[in-house]
């Protein structure tokens, strides 16, 4: 399960989360070397009942859930407890989810995991952070909402609409939760001292933000729903092609607005030269006669004209484009796993980005549940057979 060539390489996670926020964070690390154990309720984890299913087994698990080793283990019992810590104390780090109370309750806090490793890392993400409202359950929906992302979301002087992906907010705070966990890392391996991540769901996406809070403070604007434009820039926006499909033109400087006007071949928008101010103003015009010039064209043409004149613009692509795409297809951005459950390969997206020293891995899909109880409480823990048996028959693990 562990690669021994990756940067990370030698480091343990136990993944005791669920849902998408913070075993993303996991996933990130177990692509450059991290061996990662997921602990889950005997009943398995509830994004395995998540669609699409064959037969009864969620594909959309094996990918979330990659490159993991599953132990059943029941927190709620004593039992259950007691072999987790002890799984702590053969660990770099651990991923939690649940509300404070629950950890209390369980006696899991970080003074808790502490005793079991001096130097243990605790990732803790909740929906908002120790806080007033550290009780408060949310999700990545509600995140989003209390960050601010779903009031600037919409059309003008329409509602606001929440994004189109529906896990946006778990996937920022995972990418943000595997810097963290980078960080800490590098901060324990210094001073040799246990280190506490506590984060909320939202903070992530609040901070991406950078200019809702300083625009407020300066301007006292709210930064209202503007659908596709851009409050800066324009031409910028979406625009409809003659086959029916859709391209995104940005023109968010000046050199790239005399690029799109070349290639329009329309003289009368010189007047916007120089004239950021005024482009903005009169955007509606002027993105109309975008409209008029891209709906004059198919989108590959269009792309071929606006990449050709240096523009930024791309196409708007569903799965069914993705996967097809000759430099989605020569990056190896998209790659198969097989999966031995089921007996059919998984396509999904391969690591981000290239490195020149090392590669990261995807080397197996989302496993069984507690595929590997017995294994990891043998080979970590030491423990016989008639002990995990004995544990078994007691309901601490599966």
């Amino acid at each position: 399960m562990q690669s021994k060539s990756g940067p990370l390489s030698g480091v343990r996670v136990l993944d005791a989360a669920t849902f998408l926020a913070a075993p993303y964070a996991a996933s990130l690390l177990s692509e450059y070397g991290a061996e990662v154990i997921k602990i889950e309720q005997p009943s398995g984890d509830t994004m395995r009942g998540i669609p699409p299913l064959r037969g009864n087994v969620s594909v959309w698990w094996k990918v979330i859930a990659r490159n993991r080793q599953s132990v059943a283990l029941d927190l709620n019992t004593e039992d259950g407890r007691d072999v987790f810590k002890q799984l702590v104390g053969q660990s770099d780090v651990v991923i939690m989810n649940y509300r404070p109370a629950a950890l209390k309750k369980w006696g899991l806090e970080f003074e808790d995991l502490v005793k079991c490793r001096s130097d243990i890392i605790f990732y803790h993400l909740t929906a908002f952070g120790a806080g007033p409202y550290e009780q408060r359950p949310g999700f990545a929906r509600v995140a989003e909402a209390y960050a601010g992302l779903t009031n600037r979301t919409g059309l003008p002087g329409g509602p606001p609409i929440q994004s189109g992906y529906a896990m946006l907010g778990d996937g920022i705070a995972g990418i943000y939760g595997a810097f963290a966990l980078m960080l800490a890392l590098r901060q324990r391996d210094r001073t040799g001292e246990p280190q506490k991540i506590d984060l909320g769901l939202y903070e992530p996406l609040l901070s991406l933000m950078e200019d809702m809070i300083v625009t407020y403070d300066e301007t006292g604007s709210r930064m209202e729903r503007m659908g596709n434009a851009s409050p800066r820039w324009a031409p910028h926006g979406l625009f409809p092609t003659k086959d029916g499909l859709y391209a995104i033109i940005a023109c968010s400087t000046e050199k790239l607005w005399r690029q799109l006007r070349t290639a329009m071949d329309d003289e009368s928008l010189k007047i916007y030269d120089n004239d950021p101010a005024g482009r903005v103003a009169n955007r509606l015009e002027l993105e109309q006669r975008v409209s008029v010039w891209a709906k004059s064209h198919d989108l590959p043409d269009l792309l071929d004209v606006c990449g050709k004149a240096g523009l930024a613009v791309g196409p708007i692509y569903s799965a069914a484009e993705i996967v097809k795409d000759p430099h989605i297809i020569a990056r190896e951005s998209i790659i198969t796993i097989d999966d031995p459950e089921t007996g059919k390969p998984i396509r999904m997206a391969s690591p981000a980005g290239r490195f020149s020293g090392f590669k990261g891995e995807v080397r197996t899909v989302g496993p069984k549940v507690g595929q590997h109880t017995d294994s990891v409480l043998s080979d970590l823990l030491d423990l016989s057979e008639a002990q995990i048996d004995a544990l078994r028959e007691r309901g601490a693990i599966k």
